[in-house]
């Protein structure tokens, strides 16, 4: 054995909502974004990464972007919903079930929506900061971002 670092799969650190950089360190100080209901407490994040000091927070005004990424991933899990709903009980106008898919489907969407913000940032920030297996030998790279 080389002694060689496991580089941690992209999918489950995104899901794990961890740093883009070493994908390893949390992105957000707390781990549930539903244990304080409120908007001040779900986007609670560090500064930099407790791990590699990855800055979070690029420039002024950085997350408006994530805008775009969470209605996106709305429409994907809505897109999902609906074939789900379609192969389960089928769509019918005459019984109204496409009516109960619409209700049903905007009834999760609120419910996930904490999670889905948060996973918004996590995205939107891979796409700005890459992964680098040799973050503990790289200096002056906490501000860097491709």
């Amino acid at each position: 054995m080389t002694g060689k670092k496991h580089k941690p799969g992209l999918p489950w650190s995104i899901l794990t909502m961890r740093c883009p950089r070493c994908r390893r360190g949390d992105m957000f100080k707390s781990g549930n974004p539903y244990s304080k209901l409120s908007t001040k407490h779900i986007f609670e994040m560090y500064d930099n990464c407790p791990v590699c000091k990855q800055k979070y927070d690029l420039e002024v005004g950085f997350w408006y972007g994530t805008g775009y990424v969470s209605y996106g991933i709305a429409v994907l899990m809505s897109g999902i919903t609906f074939i789900l709903w379609w192969i389960l009980i089928g769509i019918s106008f005459n019984d109204n079930r496409i009516f109960y898919w619409l209700i049903s489907n905007t009834v999760f969407l609120v419910l996930i929506q904490p999670w889905l913000m948060r996973l918004s940032r996590v995205v939107y920030l891979y796409f700005f900061v890459t992964y680098d297996g040799n973050y503990e030998n790289t200096k002056g790279t906490e501000f860097d971002y491709y």
